[in-house]
């Protein structure tokens, strides 16, 4: 019966494109343009127009996006089968199968984990063509296109980013810590031994009428062909003179090629010359001198001009090191290189491509980059497509081919060609990517074929393990209740994917129940914090003529994207800003101060981030307010955007000293500790400030857990504390303090740090002051000290799973189900409810609690768990491939390495 209502419901629908007026030039306008429709309003109808002159979002026209990247059925199993390959693998494949991990680990949206596979891969890498590419693409994840005074073939002094050290073929296997020898003195030059020979024996070369003498033993030496000629059964072996006029070098070019056949040198000669040397070197196949004149040549690419002069000559030549360094060039200058028609023309198009091949600089891995960074760029370009059809001819692999149509298929829906993106989305079906029947049943849907794409979802479900995106997609091109019910079920099964909280959100707005949208939009802004959402409640707040809210939504969009356009793309965040200004309260600096100290206390991250927007529309070059909004993004778990403030607080400094403390956080949070130390060292050199000495301690708790060093941090905190800053900081200051006390076992010491920190208004302090009494066996003062920070605290998941520690197990177990209803993302509670059910001898409902929050968060602990669950169990096979699958996270994870080879044992033992 559902079938034949959704049928007569489709009969009446005609899909029609959004008209011209709707489409402008921008094409995230056109896509964001589609959540807007009049909507007509009774109150201030005057004021809300001009706020909102395209309208409210209606149901009929919000649709999701589709991923544009690998999204497995079953993510354990496919991370499994591939660690599994990487066991036996040779070296030559480990880099690409760590890539094909990349790939598969890219939907998690975790920027550290994406880099260490990305280390993983450069550290694997043997050619110098994937060192290349990795090398840049490394770069480009830490964006360092965007720090001030920084050139793209600067060395970091890490061996796995160094631009020279990529040129070196074959493994080193260094770890992401190792340093690189590119900056010491390297002004001494050894000559290459010479083979003595008869030096007696002159032969001479002649050139438009001049001659030039060389060594007759010297010039055989550089290549079979030429011992052949001089002292084989040729006519030139005789002579004394040759007449080389017609063979292409100049008298220039062969004044050098006799220098060299002596000193194995060319420094001392010009480029063009060395240019002519490496054509006669490949005429007669002189293969040492043609390596020489390659990697010098290489050695001279300097930037994009050399770049693209020298790899016409190398791609002509056929020198491999020549292309490689111009093209590592031209990858570290991603993205900007990308706008430059001349670099492009290298790539796009398949003659070049060949071209590229020819001498083994075309491969899946280099387009892979390239299309990555054009599809973040604009994903509707002519230039993306390009690069993705350029993927597709390089795929070799099955989940290459996968993810190239795929992507091919995400970015045609994007340019509204439905037709062909269909197709794409089909091929990538065949090719095993069942998530890519989404987009086919959504291009069905753009060109009217509703009930296709219905029965076509409806068939995933039946076929396969339902997940939450299965049923977000049916919900598209379903009708009335049933539509509802798969919303519900999507959030059930993935309660992560923000579209359901939207539609629901939305349709209540519909309704006329514009709270009841917040509360709903509220659910999910709650733990995962994105532009859209932010902007949905922005127009609700509008709605409700809470101006205030409204501005403060649309500071914080535009501190997670500063070029975020709103309302249809039609209307800048800031031009927004301007026009809520004339209804909302205005503040001095010094009442935004008071507002940042008040909303930072109540653990308002939200609130904070836009008091600080607030503050650096009047002072955008205030460092220290920069940093303030890359801790609470941070706090936020909004990784890209924190870094991004990071940088700029960086590029903003006033001073060396505060410069210095800001590359060492950039360092820290990228993994180089020992880095981050010296730079707090040389900062602190140069001033005893505050923050320097904070980054010092800070790092130094995190890198070593032993008595000596923690007595260090210790020391530098309490000078920490003396040098000027505000409560904000010295608060966090105090709070540490506090931590390392407690470990170590001083609790009164940490009780008067936490009090301190209170008396400032620090409240994340009562989580301290509750481990204080916790381990004076205080348990109720534990959980009272909880109770208070749950009453202050806006954000306070974090808090009611902490208080479950200090209550019996049923208020534990209530403590734990709300903080997952608040954030489903914290894994804490899954693993505490699995492992009470496990204790009661519960076996499968422990397992079936924690194999739900796997499905939408994978994590190394709960894979673990579950494991050893598997392996209570008798369940072998499973607790190997859960083992397998986390230690994709972490390949040295010893309790987890532990319980893998453990189960394998177990396993071969049962097989004998």
């Amino acid at each position: 019966m559902l079938g034949l209502k959704l049928i007569e419901r489709f009969k009446s629908i005609q899909v029609h494109a959004l008209s011209p007026s709707e489409t402008g030039k921008n094409p995230t306008a056109a896509t964001r343009g589609k959540l807007i429709k009049p909507f007509s309003i009774s109150k201030s109808v005057s004021v809300l127009e001009g706020l909102l002159p395209y309208g409210f979002p209606t149901t009929d026209l919000l649709e999701p996006s589709i991923d544009p990247h690998l999204k497995p059925i079953d993510l354990v199993e496919a991370l499994a089968d591939l660690y599994g390959r990487l066991e036996t693998c040779s070296q030559s494949n480990k880099s690409l199968l760590f890539m094909e991990q990349y790939s598969l680990l890219r939907s998690l949206g975790d920027p550290k984990l994406l880099r260490r596979r990305l280390c993983a891969a450069r550290q694997n890498a043997g050619d110098v063509h994937s060192k290349v590419v990795l090398s840049a693409w490394l770069r480009f994840e830490r964006r360092e296109d965007e720090l001030v005074g920084v050139s793209a073939m600067d060395c970091g002094g890490h061996i796995l980013d160094c631009p020279k050290a990529a040129l070196v073929s074959g493994y080193g296997l260094n770890s992401i810590h190792d340093r690189c020898q590119c900056l010491e003195d390297h002004s001494k030059v050894f000559d290459k031994p010479i083979l003595k020979g008869n030096e007696d024996s002159v032969v001479s070369f002649c050139i438009d009428n001049e001659e030039i003498q060389c060594v007759r033993y010297r010039i055989a030496s550089l290549s079979r062909a030429f011992n052949v000629m001089l002292f084989g059964r040729f006519l030139e072996s005789k002579m004394d003179k040759i007449d080389f006029s017609k063979d292409g070098i100049s008298v220039k070019g062969m004044r050098a090629v006799e220098v060299y056949s002596r000193t194995r040198r060319l420094d001392m000669f010009s480029p063009d010359v060395v240019l002519e040397m490496l054509s006669f070197a490949n005429r007669f196949c002189c293969e040492e001198m043609k390596s020489a004149c390659d990697a010098h040549l290489a050695s001279l690419v300097g930037d994009i001009e050399d770049a693209l002069i020298l790899i016409e000559y190398g791609l002509e030549e056929t020198a491999n090191l020549v292309v490689a360094s111009c093209l590592q060039v031209m990858l570290r200058e991603l993205p900007n290189s990308l706008h430059n028609w001349k670099v492009m023309k290298i790539f796009c198009s398949s003659e070049a491509m060949e071209r590229l091949a020819r001498v083994g600089h075309a491969s899946f891995l280099l387009y892979y980059f390239l299309s990555q960074v054009a599809m973040e760029e604009s994903m509707v370009s002519n230039m993306t497509v390009m690069l993705l059809e350029r993927l597709e001819e390089c795929a070799k692999e099955r989940w290459q081919k996968a993810l190239a149509l795929h992507q091919l298929g995400v970015v045609l829906l994007e340019r509204k060609e439905y037709k062909d993106a269909q197709g794409f989305f089909a091929a990538a079906a065949v090719a095993g990517h069942v998530y890519s029947m989404a987009g086919v049943a959504r291009a069905k849907h753009k060109q009217g074929q509703q009930y296709s794409a219905y029965k076509l979802m409806s068939s995933l479900i039946s076929e396969y393990k339902p997940v939450g995106w299965m049923y977000q997609e049916r919900s598209l091109y379903n009708i009335g209740k049933e539509k509802i019910l798969d919303l519900e079920t999507a959030t059930e099964l993935d309660p992560t994917i923000s579209f359901p909280y939207k539609y629901r959100a939305v349709a209540k707005m519909e309704e006329k129940q514009i709270s009841a949208a917040i509360l709903e939009i509220d659910k999910i802004i709650g733990f995962k914090l994105s532009p859209d959402c932010l902007e949905l409640r922005a127009w609700f707040f509008i709605a409700l003529e809470d101006f205030e809210s409204a501005l403060r939504d649309i500071r914080v969009v535009l501190t997670l994207e500063p070029k975020y356009m709103m309302f249809h793309g039609k209307v800048t965040g800031n031009y927004l800003i301007e026009l809520l200004s004339h209804w909302a309260q205005k503040w001095s600096l010094a009442d935004c101060w008071m507002q940042l100290y008040q909303r930072w206390s109540c653990i308002d991250d939200i609130g904070s981030l836009a008091i600080i927007h607030q503050m650096l529309v009047n002072d955008p070059g205030k460092s220290l307010l920069l940093f303030r909004q890359s801790l609470l993004l941070l706090r936020l778990n909004c990784q890209k955007a924190a870094m991004r403030c990071l940088r700029l607080a960086r590029n903003h400094s006033s001073s060396e000293h505060e410069r210095l403390v800001y590359e060492g956080w950039i360092l820290y949070d990228t993994g180089h500790r020992e880095e981050a130390l010296s730079r707090a060292d040389k900062s602190i050199l140069l001033q005893r400030s505050f923050e320097a000495l904070f980054l010092k301690a800070y790092t130094l708790a995190d890198t070593s857990l032993d008595s000596e060093s923690s007595s260090y941090a210790v020391q530098i905190l309490e000078e920490a504390l003396k040098c000027p800053s505000d409560g904000l900081r010295k608060g966090q200051a105090l709070n540490n303090l506090g931590s390392i006390y407690v470990d170590s076992g001083k609790l009164d010491l940490a009780a008067d740090c936490y009090m301190n920190a209170l008396e400032i208004k620090h409240t994340r302090a009562h989580q301290g002051m509750a481990r204080v009494y916790h381990q004076r066996n205080q348990r109720q003062a534990a959980y009272d000290e909880m109770t208070k920070l749950i009453e202050k605290a806006q954000n306070n998941a974090s808090a009611y799973e902490k208080r479950s520690e200090y209550c019996g197990r049923e208020m534990a177990k209530n403590d734990l189900d709300i903080a997952t209803q608040l954030d489903p993302l914290r894994t804490y509670p899954y693993r505490y409810r699995a492992a009470v059910l496990m204790d009661d001898q519960k076996d499968t409902e422990a397992v079936e609690e924690l194999t739900k929050a796997i499905a939408f968060k994978l994590d190394l602990q709960m894979l673990h768990l579950r494991a050893a669950f598997y392996e209570s169990m008798g369940n072998l096979t499973s607790a190997l491939q859960d083992c397998q699958a986390a230690l994709c996270f972490d390949p040295d994870h010893k309790e987890t390495l532990d319980l893998y080879y453990r189960a394998r044992d177990l396993a071969v033992n049962r097989q004998l």
